[in-house]
């Protein structure tokens, strides 16, 4: 049996301890996978951010929608009514803002055409001129009547003429009373009368009913009244 050389038993030492080599396919497969990770990676972050982006845009563009309807919604609302009466046209700017019940009460007997046909059946010359059913005037005739004799008793003035308003009584839409004053009335009359409305144009007009003539209850001998209203947006 041949002997080995201590020399080459120390070479085939050297030659197992050394580090085994790397091949370039090993490292061109493993750059390879790290590029597709870090690819990978920067994909999902970048659709996620995308994705929340997109649904922040699609909430700001409902709440927008929204807004925008609701804005079109309030924008189609009448804000004039022209009361055409047998002695002319009254143009009446509503007060939306201030009475909006009132206002859409209003609104709703218009469109009705509840005041189509409604005689002033009151005329009280530096006071106001009253239009409802004759048939069944409601509890508001009784404090016009009262308020009329006290009205030089009063100096301090609420509501200012050519204003529109109705009676604050408790009332069903069918027993809906209009007031247009004819002078500044007092401010105890606030409790009793809501307003919701001002004449712009046609005072001549109101002015022209005020001056017809009266019974002693202050009904015009001649049939005067409203033939139509008409609700538009823009004066």
């Amino acid at each position: 049996m041949a002997k080995i050389k201590p020399q080459a038993l120390l070479q085939q030492s050297k030659k197992k301890k050394g580090p085994s080599r790397i091949s370039v396919t090993t490292i061109v497969l493993y750059s390879f996978i790290i590029v597709v990770m870090a690819f990978f990676l920067f994909a999902t972050h970048r659709y996620w951010s995308s994705r929340s982006r997109i649904h922040g845009e699609n909430q700001l563009s409902v709440l927008e929608g929204d807004n925008a309807f609701a804005d079109a919604k309030k924008s189609n609302v009448p804000r004039y009514a022209i009361l055409a009466t047998s002695k002319g046209s009254i143009t009446v700017e509503l007060f939306k803002e201030d009475s909006p019940e009132i206002v859409d009460a209003f609104i709703d007997l218009c469109q009705r055409e509840h005041f189509k046909g409604m005689s002033f059946h009151r005329v009280i010359k530096n006071f106001l001129i009253q239009g409802g059913d004759f048939d069944r005037p409601g509890a508001s005739d009784d404090w016009i009547l009262r308020e009329k004799h006290n009205i030089q008793l009063d100096t301090s003035k609420k509501h200012q003429a050519f204003v529109l308003g109705t009676s604050k009584a408790k009332h069903d839409k069918e027993e809906f009373q209009l007031f247009i004053t004819t002078a500044s009335i007092p401010e105890q009359l606030n409790e009793k009368l809501s307003v919701f409305g001002r004449i712009i144009k046609g005072n001549d007009v109101v002015q022209e009913i005020e001056e017809v003539d009266t019974d002693e209850q202050y009904q015009p001998k001649s049939p005067i009244g409203i033939i139509n209203v008409i609700l538009k947006q823009k004066d």
